[in-house]
């Protein structure tokens, strides 16, 4: 496989924002031994190994000492998370490990095959994973604003709209359904198409959201969950397109995911301006300015944990 993995991040679960290229790299690692221990948690140069290959499929520099100085701030980042209780859920990372594996057209267990040849692992992407989506959860509560979790004060939000001219800015609130023909994994090559053919044809006869329970017993396997209310703003960045183009009372195409295949439904859509419509687009902004670079914040909260820390590298 010479392709081109690219992970989404989204405003309402931030993924991952790295580009990954299959390349060969050697899967065996001579026997682990402890090289590093922060705050009393070991880390052994097959960490660093694993860290070291997939700073090589992400293209980027720096060899060992970069990737045992990743694997530092990594540690220091998961301590801290766990201190606060700001972790995702397993599900959380099952879902952003899927999502990944069925955009690069891969199931988890190819994306697995894929790591593994490459010296990395799945494991230590999905710690990677893990980490990357709780962290920000963490700098939003410690610094507030910004991007994800953290909420503007009142007084933030009076400021920013007295920069927009004293009025405040207007967005689109979606209320949607998202409607899943499930596919095993075990049956995933075989009926993938059978199931994709389905769910096209279903979107015709869709009844609107108030029905779509029912609707949904009549077919096999069909799931339906409500998405309740999102802004613009918050929309998932690979169902965005999609739900733009639907119109109020339709439905958008349908996605394969790690799930089956599937689609949303727009229940109701509406433009609103109104103190979170404000929030949700100056949080927006702000999250666009930190995806240029790397979050300030976040910079300033490791440098203090590194200076609290006990770390001994060998």
């Amino acid at each position: 496989m010479g392709g081109k993995l690219s992970i989404t991040r989204t405003v309402s679960a931030m993924i991952l924002a790295c580009g990954l290229a299959f390349a060969s790299a050697p899967a065996a690692f001579a026997a682990s031994k402890v090289v590093a221990v922060v705050n009393g948690a070991p880390i052994t140069s097959g960490d660093i190994a694993k860290r070291a290959a997939f700073m090589r499929l992400q293209r980027q520099s720096g060899g060992a000492d970069a990737a045992r100085q990743q694997m530092i701030d990594e540690s220091l980042k998961r301590e801290e998370v766990l201190r606060v209780g700001a972790s995702v859920s397993t599900t959380e990372v099952d879902g952003a490990v899927g999502r990944f594996a069925a955009g690069n057209k891969l199931t988890v267990e190819q994306l697995s095959h894929v790591l593994d040849q490459a010296g990395v692992g799945i494991d230590h992407f999905r710690n990677y994973v893990a980490v990357a989506m709780s962290w920000p959860r963490v700098v939003n509560a410690r610094f507030g604003g910004g991007g994800g979790g953290g909420r503007l004060s009142n007084e933030d939000l009076v400021r920013r709209m007295q920069e927009n001219g004293g009025n405040k800015p207007v967005t689109t609130e979606y209320f949607l359904q998202q409607v899943i023909f499930v596919v095993p994994a075990s049956k995933r090559n075989a009926i993938i198409g059978k199931r994709q053919a389905e769910a096209n044809a279903s979107r015709e006869k869709y009844p609107g959201c108030d029905q779509a329970k029912v609707f949904a017993a009549t077919m096999r396997d069909v799931s339906i969950r409500n998405l309740g209310r999102m802004m613009a703003q918050e929309l998932p960045a690979d169902w965005k397109p999609l739900i733009e183009k639907a119109g109020d009372g339709t439905t958008t195409g349908t996605r394969v995911t790690d799930r089956g295949v599937e689609y949303l439904a727009i229940c109701k859509k509406r433009q609103v301006s109104d103190d979170l419509a404000a929030e949700m687009v100056f949080r927006a902004e702000d999250l666009g300015k930190k995806q240029d670079g790397e979050d300030p914040n976040s910079k300033k909260y490791i440098e203090e944990l590194r200076k609290k820390a006990q770390i001994v590298e060998k």
